[in-house]
């Protein structure tokens, strides 16, 4: 080495020892504090106590996000001071953003989510954003951490750093973000995102971790050649003769619609449907298990119209705004292909789920929203279920003669219970345990009431028809009441819950009623990726080899969601503890739903369409 050489980086280094100077011990200890002040600050609108919720590794996995956001601010902005402040207030934003998620819907933010703002904007109004004392707690740490900040750093930015230093830094925030989301890191730690207690990774992990898994992975083994296997095992069926085939054809799925008489916790002061639960005659019923509860209407949607499940895909996200194309198979495809003339209703925004383009993607014939809704009678602030009926029976009334399939979402029941009582009745009252854990309980059963009374009126409106009419009905999910009124409900925590216990909370109301005589049957149990094929079977239509495959598998586990499976013999189990049998047909399902879903390669396509 030169004596010039070691001149310069001698001086080199003496410039860097100024520059530390200059900051400050104390403005370089301000600066290091953000990170762990912005976890506290997020974890407390999480709902999270940081020293006892989570454990060390997760706060340091935490903690790793937060360092990496503060130093590329720092990069940027030259400044201390600026580049923490600009952090932390980033941080509120999202962390103030998660926790009103989390008391609307229950769970905290996912990757979906941020695709689904519009219907977000679209029922904004309708929820409380009161401050509580989570978002108080927050404020608090931010203004003390921004105090500190300002006054322990100086009042302008610091020359630029290093090319080199730059260049080290971008690096490392690369490569770890290269080994998070493109690599079997995770899946090697066994870290996953959490779905039954949300909050359980605290907030920006889940939410990484989520996006981490956010693209469906192809099956083991699959391969075109052994999906075009399955086409010669499965060659669908021809539509059953002997029922009668409606020529109105009816499907609701009601907005929240939750039968929670399912918990023996439930005090309430009279039943909130008792017309639903006095239905027999020409009747199939029982209970629905939902791959989501609390929200997420458009993923029930897409398993009941597709037969395509939930379970196969990351979880929460939304196939609706992932994975539809034009000409996916569907339930009004078929119904459109043996003469019917098919409408998807929803009585709201058409912007919500990405449903236009959807419900075009599956061919519906005709879309309603709620402009199409003509005087309409609003309960709270939203379209009733009396008049998105009236919607229904002024179609088939127009219609006379003709074969009419229609898939109906209704709104009346959405979530934000904190609302105005216009058009309700308070007619349904609690236990003062239950109205103490969430207040609002008492509106979502008024709403169920009125609902039943309405369903009560679509009945008896097709009891008088000469047309041949099938009504499938069922409830999308439980509401989203608070985490407090379930465990009231459970008589313990949800995290203390057996896996058949936190199904309950994904059991829904469904039935099939008929005009004409069928075969009477209670408590059956399915989740909604059957429930199409049950439609089409009981409405006479064809199925397809891919439907014929689904019917099959019911036999062997006639409930499957992301958060457990039901099996023939009436086991409550998690994925992973099926037995050998199980699991290779779950697989095979898995390799079924992913061609259908992602590969809907030419050759296959008959065994899903019948165009």
């Amino acid at each position: 080495m030169t004596i010039e050489k070691g001149w310069t980086r001698w001086k080199k280094g003496m410039d860097w020892l100024k520059r530390v100077k200059r900051d400050s011990f104390l403005s370089w200890f301000a600066f290091l504090l953000g990170p762990w002040a912005a976890l506290w600050m997020v974890e407390l609108l999480n709902e999270n106590d940081l020293f006892s919720d989570l454990h060390l590794w997760q706060v340091g996995m935490n903690l790793i996000w937060y360092y990496m956001l503060f130093i590329l601010c720092d990069l940027v902005l030259h400044s201390h001071r600026w580049a923490g402040l600009t952090a932390m207030t980033l941080s509120g934003i999202v962390g103030l953003v998660n926790h009103y998620i989390l008391r609307f819907r229950g769970r905290i933010l996912f990757p979906a989510d941020l695709s689904a703002w519009k219907t977000a904007a679209n029922v904004a109004d309708a929820f409380d954003f009161s401050i509580d004392s989570y978002i108080q707690q927050g404020a608090i740490l931010f203004v003390a951490y921004g105090f500190l900040l300002w006054f322990a750093t100086q009042n302008r930015t610091r020359g630029k750093r290093s090319k080199l230093g730059g260049v080290i830094t971008i690096a490392v925030v690369v490569g770890y973000c290269y080994a998070f989301f493109g690599t079997n890191m995770l899946p090697a730690l066994g870290i996953y995102t959490q779905q039954w207690v949300t909050q359980a990774n605290g907030f920006l992990l889940n939410f990484t971790v989520a996006m981490r898994y956010s693209s469906v992975d192809k099956p083991e083994d699959y391969s075109r050649d052994k999906a075009l296997e399955y086409m010669q095992l499965y060659t669908g069926t021809q539509g059953d003769s002997s029922v009668t085939k409606p020529t109105n054809l009816i499907v609701v799925m009601n907005e929240s619609f939750g039968d929670l008489t399912i918990f023996d916790g439930l005090e309430v002061s009279e039943d909130p449907t008792p017309f639903l639960h006095s239905m027999q005659e020409n009747t199939i019923k029982g209970w629905m298990y939902s791959p989501v509860t609390g929200g997420g209407t458009a993923s029930v949607e897409f398993e009941y119209l597709t037969g395509f499940a939930t379970i196969f895909q990351p979880p929460h996200t939304v196939a609706y705004q992932l994975y539809t194309e034009e000409g996916m198979p569907s339930l009004a495809a078929l119904a459109g292909s043996q003469g019917y003339d098919t409408t998807a209703f929803h009585p709201y925004e058409s912007s919500g789920w990405n449903r236009p383009i959807v419900y075009e993607n599956m061919r519906f014939d005709h879309q309603l929203y709620q402009e199409d809704v003509k005087d309409p009678y609003l309960i709270r602030n939203y379209i009733s279920d009396y008049s998105d009926y009236q919607v229904l029976m002024d179609i088939t009334d127009q219609k006379q003669g003709d074969q009419t399939f229609i898939f109906n979402v209704t709104m009346q029941n959405h979530s934000g219970y904190a609302q105005g009582w216009r058009n309700l009745e308070q007619s349904i009252t609690v236990s003062e345990e239950l109205d103490d854990a969430d207040f609002s309980a008492e509106q979502y059963f008024a709403l169920v009431r009125e609902s039943d009374n309405a369903l009560k009126e679509l009945i008896a409106h097709y009891e008088d028809s000469e047309e041949p009419t099938m009504i499938v009905f069922f409830g999308d999910h439980q509401p989203p009441l608070k985490n407090a009124f379930y465990e009231c409900l459970y008589g313990k925590k949800l995290s203390e819950r057996t896996t058949e216990e936190v199904l309950m909370q994904y059991a829904t109301p469904f039935f099939i009623w008929t005009n004409y005589d069928i075969e009477e049957k209670q408590d059956v149990i399915i989740s909604p990726n059957y429930l199409g094929v049950l439609t089409a079977k009981m409405a006479g239509l064809p199925l397809t080899g891919y439907m014929e495959f689904l019917d099959t598998l019911y036999q062997q586990l006639p409930v499957i969601t992301p958060v457990g499976v039901i099996t023939s013999d009436g086991e409550y189990v998690k994925r992973e503890e099926l037995n050998a049998s199980q699991q290779a047909w779950l697989a095979d399902y898995e390799l079924l739903n992913y061609c259908g879903m992602i590969d809907l390669f030419e050759e296959i396509r008959p065994f899903y369409c019948m165009d």
